[in-house]
């Protein structure tokens, strides 16, 4: 099959056709390479990180090839979300599956049959069952079939972290129709199970695409669980804006938490197996359709979940293994937009694991499950970046530190350990690379386990050289040369440490071992997206509320009408008219010409409102001084009343039910109007004292240039509090000469 003639003369360059179906000026890295493919109709796997870009890779091929594009999805929600948002593009798609009618399934038959749908979305089992087979047979014959892309494909292998029988059957569909192009695409999948997907789904000389797993946008923390940790977790998610996902272990732990958060006036649902199926689907229809910003959730809560806009995950629990953690976590941030992941970490976590996995019924199993929960124990203690442990999970090779996780904003000291690491590696070539990180231990400091001496390791001459490092000390030192690369260890269930090329340069003296040494676990950094100007913070509101209006009349999630980064990009530019809006990325010529009025019309009342010329790029980066006098309204002086009375900002935000950022958007207003506002009941006096030197010694006094030279320990809207104080007050001349 090939590309269609008149597609072809339509759209002489891909990036045209990029623009027109689906708003997007380019694509993103490896995006063409896989169409370009695709259209050649050559098989193709896909391991792309979440956010990254799959789906495009089969929708675009899909509009532009003779025929029609069948997608393999796991989940009914996921499919509805990708239908909806293929429609809103004016994309001719559809899906068949267990919540239809019959009559709508006959319909929906008799729209493909006619030729009137170019992407079909059906669950494995359908597929593969023998009435449909039929359908597509007759389909190929009369229409043609233009590929069959199999989303979610990590789950046909059952080295995978979702693991589903139902997708082993899926060669069937190579089987019946051997000429049509497969693709297979998902955000996981480590070598093995790479290769497992091209065996099972016997794909015939493909393309291997893997992008990087380094998902930029996201900031990793650990924080250790304590008592205190509720008020922790409360905080963040008062203070984040958006939308956010808690994980849980346990049923009780998310209906206990959910329950708690609600009390605390958090808008808040619930989701896990045990709740009823007419339950889960509301209550994640109410999450994904932005009528609650929080949904605390077991591992029920998995693939469907095709929401952009998250904007933090965090993991009460710890999870069970890197994949599943990347995977969870990765739901973050899918918009490209800034994200925080945060686990909360106790060993308490971990015996509930551990008892857990005792429950599996294979011996195997159970193996593999704890080697894989060590592995995440060793992350969640690790002083080394985050980051890098995550991508060499995968085989990925992170040359430098992050610098955008826990572990690389505040660094542990750093120690030479050459010495100790040449004898940790001697003592594993000495047991012949045939133990694990418990028993090179043992050897080395002189242990007189009964196993120990059955083998005689006890006359090795490693034996006891490290009774002057205790046991820990040992165990970070094997963490570290894993994670560095300089050792081995084996996967199957058996942790074995195996000696490799780096190994070998350490135990000759080429190169040194760098150990950092934590006081325990690092102290919690607070990490904050950069600022937005307040007309940014307004409008972006405003736009947000217009979306919501147009996503329930047409009964969709918010984002298919637009994603939320490029909802920032019209605050941000303020367009006003045609041209200027369809260079929003992301408005297509349907989405131009279905909101391009609605959304313009409100930019412009905005900027009317408040005296604002159309495009934003000369002024939004002003300096506070330069900034106008803005009128308030009825919510303002209600916040300033609140205040009157003594009320604290977590009081105002409880009594007013608004977020954090409103709360203090609104006295950044009433200070820049100079009303009579107790900035130290806002921020301590200390801190205004740090924040004012601060603004003396920055070249640009913008929220970000004071931020950066104070550090991360001060937060933006403190700052911008600090500098809407020393605006209205005319008081700059007199910081200055401080």
């Amino acid at each position: 099959m090939t590309i269609g003639a008149a597609a072809a003369n339509t759209f002489p360059s891909l990036e045209r056709a990029l623009k027109h179906h689906f708003g997007y000026d380019q694509f993103r890295l490896g995006q063409r390479q896989v169409i370009e493919e695709v259209l050649k109709n050559r098989d193709v796997l896909v391991v792309m990180p979440t956010g990254g870009g799959k789906s495009l890779c089969y929708q675009l091929p899909a509009l532009l090839k003779i025929g029609l594009t069948v997608v393999v999805s796991p989940l009914i929600a996921l499919m509805q979300d990708q239908v909806d948002s293929l429609r809103d593009n004016g994309i001719a798609a559809t899906f068949l599956n267990s919540t239809l009618k019959l009559e709508e399934v006959r319909s929906r038959e008799a729209a493909l049959r006619a030729g009137r749908i170019k992407l079909l979305y059906v669950a494995p089992e359908r597929l593969v069952s023998p009435g449909f087979l039929q359908l597509l047979r007759d389909l190929s014959q009369t229409l043609g079939i233009a590929a069959f892309a199999i989303d979610e494909a990590h789950c046909v292998s059952e080295w995978g972290h979702d693991f589903r029988p139902e997708y082993r059957q899926l060669s069937t569909v190579r089987r019946t129709f051997p000429q049509v192009p497969i693709l297979a695409l998902t955000a996981t999948a480590t070598e093995r199970v790479r290769q497992d997907i091209l065996q099972q789904l016997w794909l015939n000389d493909p393309l291997l695409h893997v992008s990087s797993f380094n998902r930029h946008n996201l900031f990793y923390e650990v924080r250790p669980k304590q008592r205190q940790s509720y008020l922790e977790l409360l905080k963040q998610v008062r203070e984040t804006d958006g939308a956010g996902i808690i994980y849980c272990l346990s049923r009780k732990r998310v209906d206990e938490l959910a329950a708690r958060l609600q009390q605390d006036g958090i808008a808040t649902l619930p989701y896990h197996a045990g709740l009823s199926d007419v339950d889960r689907a509301e209550n994640q229809r109410r999450f994904i359709r932005d009528d609650v910003r929080l949904m605390v959730a077991t591992l029920a809560f998995g693939m469907g979940i095709n929401k952009p806009d998250v904007r933090f995950v965090i993991h009460y629990d710890i999870p069970r293994n890197l994949e599943s953690y990347y995977q969870e976590s990765g739901r973050s941030g899918r918009d490209g937009e800034p994200a925080h992941c945060t686990l909360f970490y106790s060993y308490a976590d971990v015996a509930t694991v551990e008892y857990l996995i005792g429950q599996k019924p294979d011996e195997q199993e159970q193996r593999i499950a704890r080697q894989q929960l060590r592995q995440m124990i060793d992350y969640a203690e690790s002083t080394v970046c985050r980051r890098r442990i995550q991508l060499g999970y995968f085989g990925e090779i992170l040359p430098e530190p992050c610098g955008h996780c826990d572990n690389c904003l505040s660094p542990p000291p750093i120690e030479d350990w050459t010495i100790e690491a040449q004898k940790f590696l001697s003592c594993v070539a000495r047991c012949r690379e045939r133990f694990g990180a418990g028993h090179i231990i043992d050897v080395l400091r002189g242990a007189k386990k009964q196993r120990l001496l059955e083998l005689k390791h006890n006359e090795l001459s490693t034996y006891g050289i490290g009774k002057d490092r205790s046991v820990d000390e040992w165990r970070l030192l094997s963490r570290s040369l894993l994670h560095q690369g300089l050792l081995e260890e084996t996967t199957d269930g058996y942790p074995v440490l195996k000696l490799n090329a780096g190994s070998w340069q350490v135990l000759r003296k080429q190169i040194s071992v760098q150990i950092a040494i934590p006081e325990r676990l690092q102290q919690v950094v607070e990490v904050t997206p950069p600022e937005d100007s307040l007309e940014v913070v307004q409008l972006l509101e405003r736009l947000r509320s217009l979306r919501k209006r147009l996503a329930d009349e047409q009964a969709v999630p918010p984002y298919v009408v637009f994603a939320e980064s490029a909802l920032r990009q019209m605050a941000q530019q303020r367009p006003q008219t045609p041209d200027a809006f369809a260079r929003i990325s992301g408005v297509g010529s349907r989405k131009l010409e279905q909101y391009g009025q609605v959304f313009t019309e409100e930019i412009r009342r905005f900027c009317q409102e408040n005296d604002l010329p159309e495009d934003s790029a000369s002024t939004s980066s002003f300096a506070p001084a330069t900034r106008k006098r803005q009128s308030l309204g009825d919510t303002h002086l209600q916040t300033l009343a609140l205040h009157h009375e003594g009320l604290s900002v977590p009081d105002i935000i409880e009594r007013r039910q608004l977020r954090y950022s409103t709360v203090i958007s609104h006295f950044e207003r009433l200070l820049l109007n100079g009303h009579e506002v107790d900035l130290d009941r806002l921020v301590s006096p200390e801190r205004q004292s740090a924040i004012r030197a601060a603004i003396a010694a920055v070249d640009s006094p913008s929220a970000t240039a004071i931020r950066n030279h104070l550090g991360l320990i001060y937060d933006y809207p403190e700052i911008r509090l600090v500098l809407a104080s020393l605006t209205q007050s005319g008081k700059e001349a007199a910081t200055q000469s401080h």
